[in-house]
């Protein structure tokens, strides 16, 4: 029985991880819990687990979560210092990190500093501070399992390749809901119609993201780092059925691909249990039933967050980081209905034309992701 750790445990990976966790029973023991403020949630989950350790956001969620559990033993610790301290627990052997933005890389560090096995949802790691991950990973030994979809599908399309060997990855795009819809409309588009994602069941920030290929460009830094491949060898392909998940060609011209339903726990349980192969009824892909399969190369005058990926990752610091925080701001922003669509990604691109860049140190990404958050925020 392995024993495991889950930062984000009431969020939408948390839960799914949490599901897996149910149909594998025996094969894991859930020793923490972490999440910044669903205390309701995280209480039904301590009682269903019994971890030893949970951590919440604040020392209010802290109090709130210790009268929900008042005849549970565990330890209840709170803030970045309790998430720490649940990744290098010395008995976990996987930690899972689901942790929504920047405040995840501190632990995703700890974790690894500690040599843990990590299952990595959280972007910010690599797409921030993706050198500093990967050289602590490096020195540790620590395994990084990838989660996202389409870096799971890379990485199971790499197993058994030799050294040296691919020559491209492919990172597949549903193309979101404006994939036919003309440059000129899309600043009428609403958040409603920009939240209904055509095959992908995900929260808002994810979603917004996937209609503005912003996801992509995440992924195209985050490939960069886990399989230490070069931008331009790191191609975004449209492919609206979201059946095949990424693939990648190799340097005799094969390519082979991941293909399954849009379902993330197939993803997770992967990371979960590598390398084993292991049935737990979930839905399985029917090829027959899957109909046509189509690719269209993506519009990146329409969608210039590509562009703007490729440029952050190219100039390296902290632009990553300043990209990433500017855009999770536009896109609460166009949430609340302060901007216009289009304008996401103009007050993106103003927030990195506005930076200084420095050098990539843990103090510097942070410092880097409070200022663009607050430039961004300003910005019309």
């Amino acid at each position: 029985m392995k024993n495991i750790v889950v930062l984000g445990s009431t969020g939408s990976i948390g839960v799914q991880t949490l599901d897996v966790i149910d149909r594998l029973p025996g094969r894991f023991r859930v020793i923490g819990l972490a999440a910044r403020g669903n205390t309701s949630l995280l209480a039904e989950q301590c009682l269903k687990y019994s971890p030893d350790y949970v951590s919440v956001g604040t020392p209010e969620a802290q109090a709130e979560l210790r009268g929900k559990l008042r005849n549970w033993d565990g330890r209840i610790l709170n803030g970045l210092d309790g998430m720490c301290q649940l990744a290098s627990l010395p008995e976990a052997e996987t930690i899972v990190v689901a942790v929504a933005g920047a405040v995840g890389i501190r632990p995703t560090h700890a974790a690894i500093e500690a040599g843990k096995d990590v299952a990595l949802a959280t972007k910010e790691a690599l797409v921030a501070a993706g050198e500093h991950t990967m050289r602590l990973a490096r020195e540790s030994g620590s395994r990084i399992l990838p989660i996202d979809s389409e870096h799971s599908a890379i990485f199971q399309s790499l197993q058994g390749a030799p050294q040296g060997s691919v020559e491209r990855i492919f990172l597949t795009a549903s193309g979101g809901p404006f994939r036919n819809t003309p440059k000129e409309e899309l600043s009428k588009v609403t958040p409603e119609q920009a939240l209904k994602h055509p095959t992908w069941n995900m929260g808002g920030l994810v979603t917004i993201n996937s209609s503005t290929l912003f996801n992509k460009g995440l992924e195209i830094i985050e490939a960069k780092w886990l399989f230490d491949m070069p931008t331009e060898n790191i191609e975004v392909v449209v492919h609206p059925q979201s059946i095949i998940h990424s693939a990648v060609r190799f340097r005799d011209g094969s390519v082979i691909a991941q293909l399954g339903l849009p379902d993330m726990r197939l993803p997770i349980q992967y990371a979960l249990v590598y390398p084993e192969r292991q049935n737990t009824e979930l839905p399985r892909l029917d090829l027959a039933l899957a109909g046509s399969l189509t690719f269209e190369t993506p519009d990146e005058d329409k969608f210039p967050a590509l562009r703007l990926a490729r440029r952050a990752v190219d100039a390296g610091g902290t632009l990553p980081a300043v990209m990433n925080a500017a855009n999770e701001v536009a896109v609460a922003r166009f949430l609340n209905r302060e901007i216009a669509y289009t304008d996401i990604m103009k007050i993106v691109e103003k927030t990195m034309n506005d930076h200084k860049i420095v050098i990539s140190t843990y103090d510097n990404v942070l410092q880097a992701d409070a200022w663009a958050r607050a430039h961004a925020n300003s910005s019309s």
